[in-house]
């Protein structure tokens, strides 16, 4: 839990090179899924240096993304500006985030385990909320197996996933895709190796 104590310095000093964190190419279950998603306005959460909402942008969204950490928000404004893209790239907590209700065709949500249980209540129920009818709700998080690897993840059990949370979190939706695998991941230095994950996508009912 040492890593959570004070999560704004560690990410900045972490965001604070030359190159991505995460390198600049999408997250490989959004470019596999992205299919299943809505055109439109869509939210990317917590999206850090911007490689997932510039990747979306250049497919046509209408991407907001939102991260709370200032030196992953402007390295994700330098991507799209040389990627030719526009987006609304906000610098923000979730917690202050204002979620309008019925405001998105998608939201987009990659590696966001930072949420203790009670908070990633709250924060599901937020993106239920700003999705309009209809919307689509894709998921990419670590699964409980992700211990054993220690390629990425926060480190605490409490705060991965595996199909059934996500299931039951968002209980009225219907599921479009649901599983628990693994696989190699290579998402720069953040993301590197063999990796225990879950991928989830589902429509909010309307």
């Amino acid at each position: 839990m040492a890593e959570f104590a004070n999560p704004l310095e560690r990410w900045n000093s972490r965001f604070s090179r030359e190159d991505y964190l995460f390198g600049g190419q999408p997250n490989a279950f959004l470019v596999e899924r992205a299919h299943l998603l809505n055109p439109g306005r869509t939210l990317c959460i917590a999206d850090g240096e911007g490689r997932n909402s510039v990747w979306l942008a250049k497919q046509g969204h209408q991407v907001e993304a939102f991260d709370f950490s200032p030196v992953a928000v402007e390295k994700a404004k330098k991507l799209a500006q040389r990627r030719g893209v526009q987006g609304s790239f906000v610098c923000s907590t979730w917690q202050d985030y204002p979620f309008e209700p019925n405001s998105f065709d998608n939201v987009v949500g990659v590696f966001f385990q930072f949420a203790s249980p009670e908070e990633r209540s709250r924060l599901f129920a937020k993106l239920s909320v700003c999705l309009r009818p209809g919307g689509v709700l894709l998921i990419q998080g670590y699964g409980k197996d992700q211990l054993k690897y220690n390629t990425g993840g926060p480190g605490v059990l409490e705060n991965l996933y595996d199909e059934t949370l996500l299931e039951q979190a968002f209980p009225d939706f219907e599921v479009l895709h649901s599983a628990s695998y693994t696989d190699v991941v290579d998402e720069g230095d953040g993301h590197r190796g063999m990796s225990a994950l879950v991928g989830f996508v589902a429509r909010k009912p309307g």
